[in-house]
């Protein structure tokens, strides 16, 4: 499954998920001090920026030293992304991060890693740069595009829960699942392809 920028980008909104992390952040930061809260989000916004393009840097190193290839890492991929767009779309199948709370002010966990920066955004970086490392400039740009979008979308997370009320944010997340699940199952489809290319034309008929 080949991506340009757009694409990435797309997907690693939907993989970092913004929205769905609104209640968390609200949640998150109620005992911190409103006048501070801006601050933590861009503090945790940047680390888990950091922990992306380090990734994206090193994925194919890692792979390499795992002796992984990235067929199996794109089929790992696309069962990680389908089973948390299964939590986006139905919270009580899928594998979610929202359960994490901290006391006090949150400090790279939970809300860096793993609630923005969590395995599925991880392992989607890893595969962009290793099966298309020449457009390791377009990763870098969709990350820090996606983090940034993120980072309005979560430092606006207390308008945001006012406005949309608790149902617009969980339509907008099951929304969210949707996209992402249907991105899941291409990426597995074109990870199996690969593996097994007899499969192919079988497929196709």
């Amino acid at each position: 499954m080949e991506h340009d920028f757009l694409s990435a980008f797309i997907v690693l909104l939907i993989v970092t998920d913004p929205l769905g992390n609104v209640p968390v952040v609200i949640s998150l930061l109620r005992n911190v001090p409103r006048e501070r809260r801006l601050l933590v989000i861009t503090r945790e916004c940047l680390i888990a920026t950091v922990m992306l393009l380090l990734f994206m840097l090193v994925g194919e190193r890692l792979l390499q030293a795992m002796h992984l290839t990235n067929v199996s890492l794109e089929i790992a991929g696309g069962v990680i992304l389908f089973l948390i767009a299964l939590g986006m779309a139905f919270p009580s199948m899928g594998v979610s991060f929202a359960s994490q709370t901290t006391e006090g002010e949150p400090m790279l966990v939970p809300l860096a890693i793993p609630l923005i920066a969590g395995p599925s955004a991880l392992a989607t970086v890893v595969l962009l740069a290793s099966r298309q490392p020449d457009r390791a400039w377009s990763w870098t740009a969709a990350i820090v595009l996606a983090m940034a979008v993120g980072w309005v979308v979560l430092a606006s997370a207390d308008r945001l829960s006012r406005r949309l009320g608790p149902s617009g944010l969980v339509a907008l997340e099951r929304f969210m699942g949707l996209l992402l699940s249907a991105m899941a199952v291409e990426m597995l489809i074109s990870g199996l392809h690969r593996a097994f290319p007899a499969l192919a034309p079988i497929a196709a008929q």
